[in-house]
């Protein structure tokens, strides 16, 4: 794991300076995680919810999971006090007039079911707009509970959560991020906040890993969606937005929810987005959405399947030639044969935008032992 940095002797150390006016992000402190990249497996689009916590006096504990950035109003007041666009507990007390400060192990929880159950490769603890009322440390705990538990369940003493972070020193008005090392495949994880606080945002990073049980049972299914386990490795360009949203369950819903790229201006190259799929499949046939795409869709598309890893040389097969797109309209395609693969690439000619792909298909009998694998056995 890796941690923001910071100076424990002083535990003011961390705050950001008061609201001066003027943009109230200026003096954001942000940072770059790499693993930022991967699909959050905190979204709302894809399940997530925050099931319970143990106080909101101050602000709603479903702000967390908010997807735009925290909003900030200096003159926003409610009959409580400052009204703050994330999870605010009120002020912990000690026991006494003798110990006015709360005990050591003080602490405020929410507890977050992940939309998929997933590895987490990494967490982020955004704390902006809360500047000296931000929690002095957080610890995020993690359990795999099958089903839909109910946050009674989820709390009983049956129930084993794992520390993934130690309680650290976290920073106010900032994004505070958390490398995770684990292999484990988790379901829901717990968000505690040292001694009490306000949080304004929360992001799961890392990779679903579906049940393998369900997928089988469901028979034909969408082999590259984020739900079933796909996941996005790499691409020419994401100058608009990631191309992990081709990926996402349900429709587009305007423009921005898709991946769209710069205009490209060499002649003779093209853009492109690589994909994984959870595990062996075999492709009967494919969806390409440009919905809400009309001035900016890629011209024509290509699809290429790859049955094995293309860094150590397996190679790229044609699943769908170059074919023109129409702009904002859904694209189905038959395929004359299942490809069976394990990675595919869509290019975009010469560049342009997608909304959406679906691929259908199954699990190969090799896809399915894999991924139960993986699922019911993870390391680390």
């Amino acid at each position: 794991m890796t941690f923001e940095t910071s100076n424990d002797q002083d535990p003011h150390a961390n705050d950001a300076a008061p609201y001066g006016g003027g943009d109230p992000y200026a003096d954001y402190r942000t940072g770059d995680f790499p693993f930022t990249e991967l699909v959050d497996l905190a979204d709302r689009r894809l399940g997530a919810g925050v099931v319970a916590a143990n106080d909101e006096f101050f602000a709603e504990r479903e702000n967390l999971l908010v997807r735009e950035r925290a909003v900030f109003d200096p003159e926003h007041f409610g009959h409580k006090g400052k009204i703050m666009d994330g999870w605010e507990t009120r002020r912990r007390r000690g026991a006494d007039a003798g110990n006015v400060f709360p005990a050591p192990e003080d602490h405020d929880w929410a507890i977050i079911r992940l939309g998929a159950p997933g590895v987490i490769r990494g967490i982020v603890v955004d704390t902006a707009h809360f500047r000296g009322n931000y929690p002095q440390r957080v610890s995020v705990q993690a359990a795999a509970v099958e089903g839909s538990p109910s946050p009674e369940q989820l709390l009983a003493d049956d129930v084993k959560w794992e520390e993934i972070v130690p309680p650290t020193p976290v920073r106010g008005h900032a994004a505070n991020g958390f490398e995770i090392s684990s292999e484990r495949c988790w379901t829901h994880i717990r968000l505690c906040q040292h001694p009490d606080g306000g949080i304004a945002r929360l992001r799961v990073h890392g990779e679903v890993v579906p049940d393998p049980e369900w997928l089988e049972l469901l028979g034909t299914l969408d082999l590259i969606s984020v739900l079933n386990g796909g996941v996005y490795e790499d691409a020419s360009d994401k100058f608009y937005s990631s191309p992990t949203q081709i990926i996402l369950p349900g429709t587009s819903r305007k423009m921005d929810d898709g991946w769209e790229n710069r205009r490209r201006r060499v002649r003779g190259t093209n853009d492109w987005v690589r994909f994984r799929l959870a595990a062996q499949g075999a492709v009967r046939a494919v969806e390409i959405d440009t919905a809400y795409l009309k001035g900016n869709s890629a011209g024509w598309i290509a699809l290429q399947g790859c049955n094995g890893d293309p860094s150590t040389g397996a190679e790229w097969f044609e699943i769908i030639p170059r074919t023109r797109l129409q702009p904002d309209t859904p694209h189905r395609f038959k395929l004359p044969a299942q490809a069976v693969v394990t990675h595919v690439r869509l290019d975009a000619f010469p560049d342009g935008g997608v909304a959406r792909m679906r691929l259908h298909g199954t699990l190969t009998e090799q896809g399915s032992a894999e991924l139960r694998r993986r699922y019911e056995e993870p390391s680390g």
